[in-house]
This record gives C-alpha cells, structure tokens and sequence, in this order.
C-alpha cells in the first residue's frame, strides 16, 4: 500500500484540483468572461455529460492496455485542456465564437479527457488489494478529495492575487495548477505497475499471497454467479441500479456545493485568501469522518449501514445550511455535510466489487460511476438556476440536500453479496 496508495492520492489531487478549481476561477472569471451564475453552472456541469459517455470505454481500454500508459494518457490530456482555460477570451476572438461557448466546449472536452481516471484507479486498486482491505485502501486514495481542497483551495485564493504578464489571477490559477498533472502523467509511465506479477519491487512470497487471494475471490464470484455484466445486466440487476442511483444523490448534494463553495463563504464578506482557507475547513472534518467510517466499515463489513449513514449526514448538513444565515453555523453545518460526502464513495465501492471481477468489473464500476456522476451535471444547474431566480443559495441547499436523504432512504434497499472476508490464506510478513 506505501507504494501505490500515495502515489495514486497525488495523481487524484491534480486531477480533482482541476476539476473543481474553475470555483475559484468563478470569483473573477465571470465578471472578465460576461458569464452569470446559470452560464457558469452549466459549463461546469458538462464535464460530466463527457463522463457519462466515455467513462465506461475508457475503463475498458485500462483494462486492456493496463493501467500504467492509460492513466498517463488521461492526466497528460486533461493537464494541456485544463490550462487552455486560462485563454477562452483569446480563443473565443480567434475563431470567432463567444467566451459562453469556449467555456462549455472546454469543460466538456477536460471530461472526454478526464473520462475512466477514477473508477480506473478503483478497478487497479482491486488487483492489488483483497476485498476484507477495499474500504480503507479506497479511503486512503480518496483522502485526495478533501487534501486538494484543504491545501488547493488556500492556494487557489492566493492566486487570485497575481497579476502578471498581462494575465489576470484566475487565468494564473489554471496554469499553474494544470503544469502538475503534465508532470505527473510522464511519472507515471516509469513508476505504476499494472499487476502484481511485474512487481519486481514485492518480494516472491508477497505475489503469491496476493495473486492467490484475489484469484480465490474471483473464482468465489464466479461460482456464486456473478462476474459478467452487459448493458442488459446491467439495466436488468437492482443492484448495480440502486448503487448508480444513490451515487446520482450523493454527487448532486456534493458537486452542487463543491463549484458553489468559495462564493458562498465569499459571501461572509471574507477576501480571496481568507476565502480558501475557510472553504478547506468541511474538508478537513471530510478527511477525518472518512478515514474513521471506513476503517470501521471494514470492521464490522456492514456497508450498506455505513453508506446510508453518509449519505444521511450528507443530507442534514447540506440542507440544514439553507436554513440558516450566520457564517458560523453555515459553515459549521458544511461541515457535517461534507464528512458524509467524503464517506459516501469508499464505502459505497465494496458493494459492487463484491459480485464483479475482470473486465466485468472495470465496466460495471465505471457504468455506476458515470451514471452516478449525471449529477455533477445537475446539482451545478440546480444551484446556479435558483441562485439566479431567488437571488440566494438556500432554495438550492435544500434541494441538494434533500437528494441525499432521498438517497440514503433508498440505500436500505441494496441487497448486498456475501461478504468476502479472509481468504484463508496466510499473509506475508513483509507489507510494501
């Protein structure tokens, strides 16, 4: 785990980072672009339509061409499309179109490129890691939500501040936050593996442990029936419907807040800098509620609970901050929503993978994913519409919030496989 699971946060910190940075940008860019909050939400969402369509494919193509070059593919796309958005106003002058379009082409083409990066990772990680330590190994990969808000999201405000070279703040922020996953991409290539046979950095007995372990897994799913999902598997199992369904209810409370955040605690009067730090505070409290929800989901192996719970927390926290005014129990109440929404995904992921293996798997994760992900369409909308129709934030909170209790209601209803849990086999010694 020490050396994939670190790695794996670092790249998912660049990426998350350009994903949700145009919050910031927001700040100044609309008023530079002519963009209103509604132009605004729409563009960020489209990202997401992208993903729906590609995502399956591209986790696919991981699966075929292995994780090493495929990952590296997608940072080194999504890092020269992300620093484009420093020059839409160019861009728009020199083929003739306005920053509106320019805005939405762009967004929608860094999620054709983004497109298979996460549930790509989650599909590698469970050919490196038995079912009993999925939870907290995904957990530990997605502290890089919260970690690239906590420390992106001050950096970001201070960036706001530069002005040089004839470029403006926002127009700094994408470019200096998109030169990592450039980077990033090239490291890839020398230092992922695709599977633990050509580990040449794990000791013999340590690839026999873990290819013995996940291949007894797989053959368990298999003799159960399970393993192979098409499109008509797919539409036809409750279960893989339900897991993209309450996934859909988490990310519209989650990505709804996220690309509105630094405009709401902007709105406590704070300044650019202030504005980061205090929007990295509900990820703070993210990191933590996630790390020990998970930990104790491996536990006792109750998923379904812990999701729920999540999505439960997600919901009171998210609607509860509509229903107040004062900065300090808004934020507190984010706060609460954010743990759940940090929770939600780790602990949702061992459900499915607990009745998917092979490629079956790399499509029926990426299938949820990208279903569950419309809403990061949707939740911006919801919020950016009813901000320009009521001229406040709170009709929007209760909405998004409202979707995650929804979702938290219909989490009871996920029938879950048997639990996996030892393999029965002894594990080495030696961890890595």
């Amino acid at each position: 785990m020490v050396r994939l699971v670190p790695f794996l946060m670092l790249c998912y910190f660049v990426a998350y980072l350009d994903r949700v940075n145009v919050g910031f940008a927001k700040l100044q860019m609309n008023a530079a672009l002519g963009l209103s909050d509604t132009v605004y939400a729409f563009g960020a969402g489209l990202f997401f339509i992208a993903y729906f369509f590609l995502e399956v494919p591209s986790n696919l193509a991981l699966h075929r061409f292995g994780a090493r070059l495929w990952i590296a593919r997608i940072m080194l796309s999504w890092g020269f499309i992300s620093l484009l958005f420093a020059f839409i106003q160019p861009i728009s002058d020199t083929i003739g179109v306005s920053n509106q379009t320019t805005f939405y082409t762009l967004r929608f083409l860094l999620g054709v490129c983004e497109a298979g990066f996460y549930p790509g990772v989650i599909f590698y990680l469970t050919l490196w890691f038995p079912a009993v330590y999925r939870a907290r190994v995904v957990a530990f990969f997605m502290l890089a939500i919260p970690f690239s808000s906590v420390v992106g999201a001050p950096i970001s405000g201070a960036l706001l501040n530069i002005s040089a070279a004839g470029l403006h703040g926002w127009q700094w922020l994408f470019i200096l936050e998109a030169l990592p996953s450039v980077v990033l991409a090239l490291v890839v290539v020398f230092y992922l593996t695709d599977r633990p046979s050509q580990a040449a950095w794990l000791q013999k007995d340590e690839i026999n442990w873990l290819e013995k372990s996940i291949e007894q897994e797989q053959q368990s799913k298999l003799s159960a029936g399970h393993g192979h999902i098409g499109i008509k598997e797919f539409v036809s199992d409750p279960r893989m419907l339900i897991c993209s369904f309450v996934y859909f209810c988490l990310n519209a409370a989650n990505y709804g807040v996220a690309f509105f955040l630094p405009t709401i605690v902007k709105g406590f009067g704070a300044s650019n800098f202030e504005t980061g730090v205090l929007a990295a505070v509900p990820f703070v409290f993210g990191a933590i509620g996630m790390v020990l929800l998970c930990r104790n989901s491996d536990r006792t192996l109750k998923r379904r609970e812990h999701v729920a719970f999540a999505l439960l927390l997600a919901g009171l926290g998210v609607g509860g901050a509509g229903l107040v005014s004062a900065p300090v129990l808004v934020l507190a109440l984010l706060c609460v929503g954010q743990i759940g929404c940090s929770a939600m995904p780790p602990l949702l992921w061992p459900i499915p993978t607990a009745f998917l293996t092979g490629a079956s798997a790399a499509g029926g994760i990426a299938a949820i994913n990208s279903v569950g992900n419309l809403s990061g369409f949707v939740g911006p909308y919801v919020m950016g519409y009813l901000k320009d129709l009521t001229g406040n934030f709170t009709t929007g909170l209760l909405v998004l919030g409202g979707c995650a209790l929804v979702g938290a209601v219909v989490t009871l209803f996920i029938k879950q496989a048997p639990a996996v849990g030892t393999t029965g086999l002894a594990q080495p010694e030696s961890t890595h």
